[in-house]
């Protein structure tokens, strides 16, 4: 545990900011996870291709909204997108 003043107020700022950012990054795991169970639908022809290209535009969103707030990096979030198109692309 901190002992000085100031780191005990800096380990309240980490924990307020480890809280916010676990907030983005679970809203894009569930973004993904639904993107995902679309794409298995596509494949079994239950699901149309419209909605699948929604659900990535989503999931684009988050994680460009993730990026904009400095809790992914902006590679890292090109790759995932650049995985999650790879998706869609292979189901086709």
């Amino acid at each position: 545990m901190p002992q000085t003043k100031s780191h005990i107020k800096n380990y309240k700022i980490i924990l307020r900011n480890r809280s916010r950012n676990k907030k983005y990054k679970l809203a894009i795991k569930k973004a993904i996870k639904q993107y995902i169970s679309s794409t298995k639908n596509l494949a079994n022809h239950n699901d149309n291709l419209g909605k699948c290209q929604f659900e990535l535009s989503l999931v684009y969103k988050t994680i460009d909204k993730a990026v904009k707030r400095k809790i992914l990096h902006k590679n890292t979030a090109s790759r995932k997108k650049s995985r999650l198109a790879k998706v869609l692309k292979k189901t086709d």
